[in-house]
């Protein structure tokens, strides 16, 4: 199996990925294919595809920001079983990330990632993808070692429509387990940044940024 990097909607690999997003993935989660050009075109976010004789059986998403010395894993794709594809795509992108942040002169703080909560929302489809299950794939990342921040979250929803997708919890996962709490700072800086790409976004996603700025840290609750 192979972990390669896409830089171009040009790319073959990439139109089979963003297929294969769209049978995963609910339609407010992707990114229209033509709003994929600049964003692959971009050195500071990382979209690669593990292939498996010829097919795109799996991805994922990230960045690392050498600032803040942070990533985000934007999605991690199952699309086969029995690949070990999770463990695989997690080994690449971590071996990768410690490489960038070592080109920083340091040691990762830690990652964002948004993860499903399936016990908000009754209802997730995932393609029919077995190992997408949002609680699979929940206990999973908590493996990992990623931790809830503690306030309620919301989104704005990639169609740029101006709705707000719930039904997630803001997650971090820092380098050293002992860590607690994070500067509610580092999450807005964040967040803002992160969101900046989309034009319109609902009032909701407002109202969370002003109640985060009345705190000082986020402390980091059980998965």
């Amino acid at each position: 199996m192979d972990f390669i990097r896409i830089t171009s909607i040009e790319d073959p690999l990439f139109v089979k990925m963003h297929e294969l997003m769209k049978e995963i993935f609910p339609p407010e989660e992707v990114l229209e294919f033509e709003l994929w050009k600049e964003p692959l075109e971009d050195p500071g976010i990382r979209v690669f595809v593990a292939v498996y004789q010829g097919e795109v059986v799996g991805a994922t998403e990230y960045r690392y920001y050498p600032d803040w010395n942070i990533a985000m894993t934007d999605f991690t794709i199952i699309g086969r079983p029995g690949l070990s594809l999770g463990r695989f795509l997690a080994q690449n992108r971590s071996r990768d990330l410690e490489e960038l942040a070592h080109q920083n002169g340091k040691q990762l703080f830690g990652m964002f990632a948004e993860i499903y909560d399936p016990y908000q929302l009754d209802h997730h489809e995932f393609g029919g993808a077995k190992p997408m299950n949002p609680f699979i794939r929940r206990e999973v990342l908590s493996h990992l070692g990623y931790k809830k921040l503690d306030f309620p979250y919301v989104h704005p929803s990639w169609k740029n429509d101006g709705e707000a997708v719930k039904g997630l919890d803001f997650c971090f996962m820092p380098s050293d387990e002992n860590v607690c709490e994070i500067p509610s700072d580092l999450v807005i800086k964040f967040l803002t940044k992160y969101y900046s790409v989309l034009s319109t976004k609902p009032q909701e996603w407002y109202s969370m940024i002003e109640q985060l700025e009345r705190k000082e840290n986020i402390v980091l609750l059980p998965l």
